[in-house]
């Protein structure tokens, strides 16, 4: 087991195995957040390390270009893997997470607790690059979640944007304000088929004209020699 001087949480061989290689040190607390104005000092350094920016998705094995219940259904089935890329001290609640607010319902992507922060984390997926609006609806849920599910024991619940991608001069703005802990990332994908192969192996279009053609030969009468 390893042991960090600053963490008290020991990692095993694999786990520290798996942090080198996804480079861990190079993304770890890069995530844009507005935890220092919005979290006390202890708490808001903390949770600003144990977010990363970017999160590596890999073990999804998804194109680039996918829909969001895609990324949400892959998580979920994957949720032993995300949670070690989530890191230390993470404990699913829940995926589509219901809430009910003004006779309204609502469902929150993906539920967390955080162990050493004694807090609920709200974690929001977007498979398009950070939009404003994006902020004021997690603002709404860690609301929610505070009013709803939070213990008098339990610490301000914050929340995590993962997006495609984001420009952070806009995600500094739409946080500058917002009154709850709020964090902002990237996420990466590996394609299915390394761009190195695309190239070399026919496309959709190419084999569907292949079939085409085959199935042409095979209905075409035989005629004897």
């Amino acid at each position: 087991m390893v042991y960090s001087s600053d963490n008290p949480i020991c990692w095993s061989q694999s786990v520290l195995v798996h942090q080198v290689e996804t480079g861990l040190y190079r993304r770890q607390g890069k995530a844009l957040t507005n935890f220092e104005r919005t979290l006390p000092p202890p708490q808001s350094d903390l949770a600003h390390q144990i977010l990363k920016d970017p999160y590596n998705f890999d073990f999804l094995s998804l194109g680039s270009e996918i829909h969001e219940k895609d990324l949400h259904k892959g998580l979920v089935e994957h949720v032993r893997s995300f949670l070690l890329e989530l890191g230390s001290g993470f404990a699913f609640v829940g995926s589509q997470f219901h809430l009910e607010v003004g006779g309204q319902d609502f469902y929150i992507d993906l539920l967390f607790y955080h162990l050493r922060l004694r807090c609920y984390v709200v974690i929001e997926l977007k498979t398009v690059d950070f939009q404003p609006e994006f902020a004021g609806k997690i603002n709404f849920y860690l609301s929610a979640v505070d009013d709803l599910l939070r213990h008098p024991d339990d610490k301000p619940s914050i929340g995590i944007i993962l997006c495609k991608g984001k420009n952070k001069i806009v995600a500094e703005y739409s946080l500058r304000d917002t009154g709850k802990p709020i964090g902002v990332s990237s996420y990466q994908l590996t394609d299915v088929l390394p761009e190195s192969l695309k190239g070399s192996l026919p496309s959709i279009e190419e084999l569907e004209l292949e079939l085409h053609d085959l199935q042409e030969d095979e209905d075409s009468p035989k005629t004897g020699t």
